[in-house]
């Protein structure tokens, strides 16, 4: 029987990484899907951008170095996938690289 309940305060649990953003972006280029092995901001770090999941993008090395600190409207670019934080919790459990499917509806639920 449970006597008392210590209330933990909610703490968001989903940091940006390098390994959870290439994770959720498949290690696949947003710009080219190629294969990827960077990071890149989308809206760059010296024109305000955040490190946020909504900014950061999989890319490749090619990619990255050619985007430099530009705008994707400067290079007439545009992006494959749509960045966003992501849902499954796998992100988060270090050296997860595949979800079981019979956890998908513990998962997904919200």
């Amino acid at each position: 029987m449970l006597k008392r309940y210590v209330r933990r305060p909610y703490r968001d649990m989903q940091h940006v990484t390098r390994r959870g953003v290439l994770r959720r972006d498949s290690f696949t280029c947003a710009y080219c899907g190629k294969a990827a092995n960077t990071i890149d901001h989308v809206i760059p770090r010296s024109r305000g951008g955040q490190n946020t999941w909504e900014n950061l993008v999989a890319a490749c090395l090619h990619c990255n170095s050619r985007k430099a600190d530009k705008m994707l409207s400067q290079l007439g670019w545009q992006l494959r996938i749509t960045p966003h934080r992501p849902r499954v919790a796998g992100h988060l459990v270090s050296g997860l690289q595949h979800v079981d499917a019979a956890w998908d509806e513990y998962l997904h639920a919200s």
